[in-house]
């Protein structure tokens, strides 16, 4: 698809490396010159420099045959008014990333009908939400979602000592009641989808799923239950700061938030009565333990400073805090950080590129499936995907053992009117259904791809 991006921040870099990655035509535009050199030096894409809201910069882009305009600057004016005009100009789909709180539901939906906009995107609304499903369930490093909740796929870290090690996977089903399956698991460098014979080990990074029911079922057989966190500390008093507060808050929480800007902390004090805001330098070690660090369920570093963050986590992880969560975009600092032992990183940019990756791939389909949602596991070396099944779909009602699949794809999960199914080689797959797909070294664009 052709798929013009204005904005070449650190989210458009990012969303324009994942859809360079996809295959597509990209063009970028930025009013920085030499953010764009850098970036045709690196990519193969055609790059503007100039106003994304100037209909002539649009003109030039190629704007009357566009599949989709994303508009990622650091301004939600300028992109609502790039998509505005981009649609009025030709392009079929536009996604604007619209960043401002005073911007509720209501407000959305408003001017998404009235700017024709396909979606808007927030990534530290959707940040702080994947943070807050970690809160919920702290046994794991990272939780997903999919049909409205109805099934979950959580990624846990088996550390030494973890009752999993030199366990086979036939032997874990058999040995605990819950119903789930292990469906991909990273070793290393090395990814895995495993098949009944693979044998776990301490440091494996392990993605299964099941109805969180189940998975609560299951960690708490394992020994590896943990409470959900009801007393939090928020290091950053930023707009991701804001959005998690507010729904830890909703869940009966209590939130402390420590900012080190004073005008920051007094309009906190007015959007989150409830919460308890401190004026302090929270990388100072002795401002935190003055505000009881060691008595709280979770900690969580949002500051606009990478190396900060996972420092003073790896602090709160010595002060033996159960739950530390570290907000990190640059790549290379998130392989750092978990080596050196902090295993659960949230990086917004990455959240950002799923949602806009998975758009992209629907509008793509055509083979009797359609994608609803996708995440990127293992530290984006596999991808977990949520098909809808439609009457084309080429293998509807045969059997799952008699569907030849390419190597490193399986079914993980199958969604059937209101009914969650972990399958085997007996289940089939029916129109309507919607179906869970794991898949390493390859990137699906339909379920039919799963096929030989």
């Amino acid at each position: 698809m052709k798929i013009i991006v204005v904005g070449c921040g650190k989210i458009g870099v990012t969303v324009i490396q994942s859809l360079i990655a996809e295959g597509h035509d990209l063009v970028a535009i930025d009013e920085n010159a030499e953010t764009l050199n850098q970036l045709t030096n690196i990519y193969d894409l055609m790059s503007l420099c100039g106003n994304g809201a100037d209909s002539d910069i649009l003109e030039e882009a190629g704007i009357r045959k566009a599949d989709l305009f994303i508009a990622a600057t650091g301004s939600d004016n300028t992109n609502m008014l790039s998509c505005f005009l981009a649609k009025r100009l030709g392009a079929a789909h536009t996604i604007a990333r619209i960043r401002n709180p005073e911007y509720n539901d209501n407000s959305l939906n408003f001017l998404k009908q009235e700017l024709g906009l396909s979606m808007s995107i927030n990534p530290e609304l959707l940040a702080a939400q994947e943070m807050y499903k970690i809160l919920k369930l702290p046994s794991a490093v990272k939780v997903e979602s999919f049909s409205r909740r109805r099934f979950e796929m959580i990624e846990l870290h088996l550390k030494e000592g973890s009752p999993l090690h030199g366990v086979r996977l036939c032997e874990l089903r058999e040995k605990y009641k819950a119903k789930f399956l292990v469906c991909v698991v990273q070793r290393g460098e090395d990814v895995y989808i495993p098949d009944g014979n693979f044998m776990l080990q301490a440091g494996d990074k392990i993605g299964l799923t099941a109805q969180l029911t189940e998975i609560h079922k299951l960690l708490r057989e394992m020994g590896l239950l943990q409470k959900q966190a009801r007393n939090v500390m928020i290091l950053g008093g930023g707009r991701m700061s804001y959005y998690l507060s507010k729904l830890l808050i909703a869940g009966g929480s209590s939130v402390t938030v420590i900012e080190r800007d004073l005008a920051l902390c007094q309009e906190l004090c007015a959007a989150l009565p409830k919460a308890t805001i401190v004026h302090g330098d929270g990388a100072q070690q002795e401002t935190l333990l003055e505000e009881d660090l060691r008595s709280k369920d979770a900690f969580v570093a949002l500051t606009g400073m990478d190396e900060e963050n996972i420092l003073i986590s790896i602090f709160a992880a010595s002060q033996n805090v159960p739950k530390v969560i570290a907000k990190v975009n640059r790549d290379e600092l998130s392989a750092l950080a978990e080596k050196i032992g902090m295993d659960c990183i949230v990086s917004p940019q990455k959240v950002i590129s799923d949602v806009v990756v998975r758009y992209a791939r629907a509008l793509q389909n055509s083979m009797g499936s359609k994608v609803e949602t996708l995440y990127q596991l293992m530290d984006g070396n596999a991808e977990a995907l949520e098909f809808l099944v439609s009457s084309e779909f080429p293998k509807l009602g045969v059997p799952l053992r008699e569907m030849k699949l390419k190597p490193h794809t399986l079914v993980a999960g199958i969604l059937r009117d209101r009914t969650s199914i972990i399958p085997d080689g007996n289940d089939v797959i029916m129109a309507g259904d919607r179906v869970v797909v794991v898949a390493a070294e390859r990137r699906l664009q339909d379920l039919a791809d799963i096929l030989k």
